[in-house]
């Protein structure tokens, strides 16, 4: 097995040369949006996106998210369910939950019905939204094991392409990109959801 490995490496680095020449990357691909961050118009592309994916939009303000985001969780959690959030979500949002401390396995979180955390920023062409650790954010089992995943979205955080996207987020942090509940369609392409995370996305849309 050996000598089959350096045989196939031997014949790579023959057709390669001595000093092959990286091709150049072409960067003529779009930079940025026609709209800018926050826009109507994106916002409006983002919830088609999102509706498009079966995720649950749900309208709201600066100064009734707090009593919208409570609503959104009170219909969706069933009653029983307990809720984790991050250790740096907002006070003023005053929900019955618990903090994570980082210490709970996935085995624990799985016990919690739902989680809420805001976001990094937003792509509404892809409708994808990213988390990226933040306080607000936490760590990424916590968006990934529960089966709810409620997320504040705020309209400045709304911008046009993944370009622009990219362009807000430090790739060296533990980026976790979200487009609609966890599905897959690899199985006789029947979609299945909560593969791979929550089956349930419920996005705050802060205008």
């Amino acid at each position: 097995m050996t000598d089959a490995r350096q045989a196939v490496l031997a014949r790579i680095r023959a057709a390669l040369g001595p000093d092959p020449v990286a091709p150049a990357v072409p960067r003529d691909y779009r930079r940025t949006g026609n709209h800018p961050p926050g826009s109507p118009e994106l916002l409006d592309l983002l919830v088609d996106r999102l509706v498009d994916y079966k995720a649950t939009v749900v309208p709201t303000t600066a100064a009734t998210l707090p009593a919208d985001l409570r609503a959104a969780v009170a219909a969706t959690i069933p009653p029983g369910g307990r809720l984790i959030v991050p250790p740096g979500l907002p006070p003023a949002w005053d929900l019955d939950a618990v903090t994570d401390d980082g210490t709970l396995a996935p085995r624990d979180l799985d016990t919690f019905a739902g989680v809420v955390t805001a976001c990094a920023a937003a792509c509404a062409e892809t409708g994808t939204i990213a988390l990226d650790g933040a306080p607000d954010q936490g760590r990424r089992a916590i968006t990934l094991v529960p089966d709810r995943h409620f997320c504040v979205v705020r309209a400045d955080q709304v911008v046009h392409t993944v370009p622009d996207l990219l362009a807000r987020l430090t790739p060296t942090r533990p980026l976790t990109l979200i487009s609609g509940p966890s599905a897959t369609s690899d199985i006789e392409l029947n979609r299945v959801e909560g593969v791979h995370g929550p089956r349930t996305l419920v996005v705050l849309l802060v205008r």
